[in-house]
């Protein structure tokens, strides 16, 4: 899940963690677009519907793959005494105590001043396996304030490792969004990295002294279910042209669909890379009940040039990397998978 963000208050935590999930349901074949209704749409709705005559041509190197993957299940995490006394002393919070490891969620509030209706709070949710800070409405509106430079890189990889969490499970990347969310380390599984940021370390400072605006940790357990062979590219391709494959929105682009649309008229599609992710949900199953899935899975994600005849487009495809994912796709019986 995403860190909470400042406006958003915790005892809303069900809520907030149900629509977060929006951004990261492309494993249950949602593509994040942030619009209420769009669980209503389909794979085909959401995938280019490129003519039976057009030539997609595979120039991906896939000898990188994994010749399996594991499927996860996702597990609650007590955190440890360390973890959590450490998270107490970088949030400023020592005053309130340092509550014991539980399975059960733990807010904490900073003295209400007047007329303040959300003060700074500390959170542990062992069920999402996160822990979280905010300033709540003391953080500053200014985005110009917020450190977006190397420093307030390092200083985030130095916060997590004052955690206690071993950092070999977080990717250091090498970018600040001057968004909401600062500096954000994605988890990675299997040496996979978590699709979007829907796992992971964010962290956000601003001012000239570097005060901390929010941090959080989203790392819950995981367990190994079973293993799943890698889809072949005769069979994403075959997922390609039955309009499996949705695109993903280009940020908050006014005519997404309107794209899709467009990619039909391509007369040529070339794949030029494919790179797994993995992230919560089945792919082509989308929730029922609003909450999140408790099955971690991997997808891929293709690089491809769409070519018109006369000008060339970038896209990006999601597709099913599982074996078993591209076969129900296209009604295939599955192979059998190993247990373990």
């Amino acid at each position: 899940m995403k860190i909470l963000p400042d406006w958003h208050a915790p005892t809303s935590l069900q809520s907030g963690y149900a629509m977060s999930r929006i951004a990261v349901a492309v494993f249950a074949v949602v593509v994040s677009m942030a619009l209420p209704s769009f669980a209503a749409y389909t794979l085909e709705d959401i995938s280019p519907h490129f003519a039976t005559n057009t030539p997609i041509v595979w120039q991906a190197p896939t000898n990188q793959l994994p010749k399996t993957f594991w499927i996860y299940k996702r597990l609650p995490r007590v955190f440890s005494p360390a973890t959590i006394s450490n998270a107490i002393v970088l949030a400023s919070f020592q005053d309130k105590g340092f509550p014991k490891p539980s399975k059960y969620q733990k807010v904490l509030w900073a003295d209400r001043r007047k007329g303040e209706p959300r003060p700074p709070y500390f959170e542990i949710d062992p069920d999402q396996g996160q822990i979280s800070y905010s300033l709540g409405d003391r953080a500053p509106d200014s985005p110009e304030t917020i450190w977006t430079n190397q420093t307030a890189i390092d200083c985030a990889w130095n916060c997590l490792a004052q955690l206690g969490i071993d950092q070999t499970q977080f990717v250091k990347t090498n970018t600040v969004s001057a968004g909401a969310w600062g500096v954000f380390f994605p988890c990675q599984i299997d040496g996979i990295q978590v699709y979007d940021q829907s796992e992971g370390f964010s962290f956000q400072q601003f001012g000239k002294e570097g005060k901390i605006r929010n941090f959080g940790l989203t790392l819950p357990n995981l367990r190994r279910q079973k293993e799943n062979p890698t889809a072949t590219p005769q069979q994403i391709t075959a997922c390609i042209r039955v309009f499996k494959t949705p695109t993903p929105p280009n940020g908050d682009e006014s005519d997404y669909f309107g794209r899709i649309k467009n990619l039909a008229k391509a007369r040529k599609l070339t794949i030029t890379k494919i790179t797994p992710f993995y992230g919560e949900g089945i792919y082509g199953e989308t929730p029922t009940n609003g909450e999140p899935s408790k099955i971690v899975t991997p997808i891929a994600q293709l690089d491809a040039v769409a070519d018109y005849g006369n000008s060339n487009v970038d896209v990006r495809l999601l597709a099913p990397i599982l074996s078993s994912d591209a076969n129900r796709q296209l009604n295939t019986p599955a192979q059998p998978t190993q247990m373990r």
